[in-house]
């Protein structure tokens, strides 16, 4: 099993990935436990003395006026927690709560929040019992951070609430950890607070979203060239001095995508000789522009999820010099603002592949393809309703694509009045992602269809590993109607799985 060490300076994308979806192992690194004492230190000496500090020993949010005695404190800190555990709706991903626990405990770890270095080894010892709070949908506004679900967190930790065993049966929080010989911890002096104040869960939902898309981009310039071949269309565009003299990156990459996948072919330009066409059309000679300016959206956003990585976000945070100050870093515009930038994206990449797809079915287009490629057009209606299927996915995706980050409703009495709605955007940005690598799929199937059905004709090497490839994982080729929803099915995973990238890599070495 794969281990990850958190110390003092954040922690990587990688990381996050593989403690959310494959049950990394967490360990605090001995610099990160010093560095929990040593903020400790301070918070107990601040909680000593009778000045008032925010977080420490007041209220909270529009409460912050009021100074609240030693006596009281260990209450106001569970208090917190079980107030705060307010969410409604269906439960929320196991990996999504995996990832907003363990990039809370990369904070914790940091040294700035005060929490006590037992408090971040039971957070840990959780993590690797395969433990998870139930946190749902509904809750979080993204600022202040997400507070209802890592309350959910917290409450866990506290032994209190509903948690998810390893086996996957959700039973109470308290009985779990006792059957892992956990001990529920018992908050002090900021703590409650610290646990539930970040932009974990969106960071989360971020990360993992940038690695399903850094897989679907490169299968959708895979789908993309395919359908150029069956089309018959020119492989010319994509010459790279094109591409040169309009410096995007991601354009060059995906261009260099799509000739790696036709090198060889013996589809691309045929249209020359019998059926002259002076050029294609934009969803087929403007994929590498728009694919590309995906894909540069996706390097602004790694970006910025890096630099969240590195951050320690919480209020109020403890200084090196023994200050406690509060601040504004749990805002989470900067993660939200990307977060609806890349299901803008989604949407216009499931766009341009749903009307390649519309234009291989459509006979007055595909240059010579039989109608909705079907065996026996009218007898059968062929992939007619795989694309109507793909069509109210991207309708989906359009509607997705509306940013949660432009809506602000204030809360805690006008105190918080302007949020970031990034939990919003990470929520629906999952969905874009699944609907995205749906559509990417119908193209797939389509397209690998067509290019069987271009009797005489050799495709690229490397498209002729996909069609082999996604056959041999149960997606049929041409024939007589059948029940396609399956095909589909298995073209999804097929795509999500990373296997389309897989067997194209096989031929053409690692795609951009």
């Amino acid at each position: 099993m794969q281990t990850v060490v958190l110390g003092t300076t954040g922690t990587t994308a990688a990381d996050v990935v593989a403690v959310a979806r494959s049950n990394a192992r967490v360990v605090i690194g001995e610099d990160a436990v010093a560095a929990l004492a040593a903020a400790r230190e301070i918070v107990d000496a601040l909680a000593a003395k009778p000045d008032p500090v925010y977080g420490v020993s007041t209220g909270f949010g529009a409460l912050a006026t009021r100074h609240i005695g030693p006596e009281l404190r260990a209450q106001l800190q569970r208090n917190i927690v079980r107030s705060h555990a307010a969410g409604m709706g269906p439960r929320v991903e196991r990996e999504v709560v995996r990832a907003l626990m363990f990039l809370r405990l990369k904070t914790v770890c940091s040294g700035h929040t005060g929490v006590r270095p037992e408090v971040a080894r039971t957070m840990a010892d959780v993590l690797n019992a395969g433990i998870t709070p139930v946190v749902h949908e509904y809750g979080s506004l993204g600022c202040s951070g997400d507070l209802a679900p890592l309350s959910h967190c917290a409450l866990t930790l506290m032994g209190e609430g509903e948690a998810e065993g390893p086996d996957g049966t959700v039973r109470a929080a308290g009985a779990l950890l006792a059957e892992h010989g956990i001990t529920p911890v018992e908050l002090r002096e900021k703590e409650g607070l610290a646990l539930l104040n970040g932009t974990d869960g969106m960071l989360g939902m971020l990360i993992m979203a940038l690695a399903d898309l850094d897989v679907l981009y490169k299968s959708a310039d895979v789908t993309a060239a395919l359908s150029l071949e069956a089309l018959l269309g020119t492989a010319k565009v994509l010459a790279p001095e094109l591409h040169a003299i309009r410096p995007h990156p991601g354009q060059a990459a995906s261009a260099a995508n799509m000739a790696a996948v036709l090198a060889g072919s013996g589809l691309t330009g045929h249209h020359q000789d019998d059926a002259p066409r002076v050029q294609d059309a934009y969803s087929v000679r403007c994929a590498p522009q728009v694919a590309g300016a995906g894909r540069d959206t996706l390097a602004h956003a790694r970006t910025v999820a890096e630099r969240e990585l590195a951050a320690a976000v919480d209020n109020p945070v403890v200084l090196p010099d023994g200050r406690v100050e509060s601040n504004g870093n749990f805002h989470g515009a900067p993660v939200a603002y990307v977060l609806d930038f890349l299901a803008v994206a989604a949407a216009d990449l499931g766009s341009i592949a749903e009307r390649r797809t519309d234009r291989l079915l459509d006979k007055n287009r595909s240059h010579g393809l039989p109608p909705f490629l079907a065996d026996d057009a009218g007898v059968d209606s062929g992939l007619m309703i795989a694309q109507y299927t793909q069509a109210a996915l991207v309708s989906e995706l359009k509607r997705l694509a509306v940013p949660a980050s432009a809506d602000s409703i204030p809360s805690s009495a006008m105190q918080e009045d302007h949020v970031s709605m990034g939990w919003s955007a990470a929520r629906k940005l999952r969905t874009a992602v699944a609907n995205l690598r749906r559509v990417i799929a119908v193209e797939l199937y389509a397209a690998t269809r067509a290019v069987e059905l271009r009797e005489g004709l050799t495709p690229a090497p490397a498209s002729r590993a996909v069609v082999e490839a996604v056959r041999k994982a149960g997606v049929e080729g041409p024939g007589p109607d059948r029940f396609l929803a399956p095909d589909l099915a298995a073209a999804d995973a097929f795509v999500g799985e990373g296997r389309l990238v897989a067997a194209v890599e096989a031929v053409t070495g690692p795609l951009a």
